[in-house]
């Protein structure tokens, strides 16, 4: 019997599976499409809080205001890869882990740039502050390589052929 006939057979003794499948796709689409909705509602309201305080900031030194729209730039780019990665996972009907891997990326990418920025301060106070700040930017660094290898090593995979099933 043909695998066409089996999956035909197996329809017909379960007459609910099918509708009850439809129903469960769609809620779960559903589901996708909300959690994208507020990803990029979050988004927006990150990018019109980074431009508000930007202008109010600037009088406290351009540094410090740049510091913190920095920051919310980037966690703007963390919340439209998140949306990325539900797009993709609705449209190719499986978890796609790129996107997810590249929100670690730029997440790292982040505190690397903040703990750089404000690593100056931590100067004057003590050597152990400093040391401590250097420490975690190493182990980030160390954290976006891994993040990278294992982004290269996903795509690589993607663009290999497809496994034969019978093989």
């Amino acid at each position: 019997m043909s695998a066409t006939a089996a999956k035909k057979d197996a329809k017909k003794e379960e007459p609910v599976a099918e509708p009850a499948d439809r129903l469960l796709n769609f809620a779960e689409n559903l589901v996708y499409a909300a959690a994208g909705i507020l990803l990029l509602f979050g988004a927006v309201v990150v990018m019109v809080m980074v431009c508000y305080h930007l202008a109010l900031d600037i009088d406290e030194g351009a540094r410090h205001a740049v510091a913190e729209a920095l920051d919310g730039l980037l966690l703007a780019f963390i919340l439209l890869e998140l949306l990325a990665g539900i797009r993709a996972t609705m449209t190719e009907k499986k978890l796609v882990a790129e996107p997810f891997l590249i929100v670690g990326i730029i997440a790292s990418i982040k505190e690397i740039v903040l703990l750089t920025l404000t690593s100056q301060e931590t100067i004057g106070e003590s050597g152990e502050a400093f040391n401590d700040a250097m420490t975690e930017v190493s182990v980030l660094g160390g954290l976006v390589l891994i993040l990278s290898l294992a982004s290269y090593f996903v795509r690589r995979k993607e663009r290999e052929p497809e496994e034969e099933e019978n093989a």
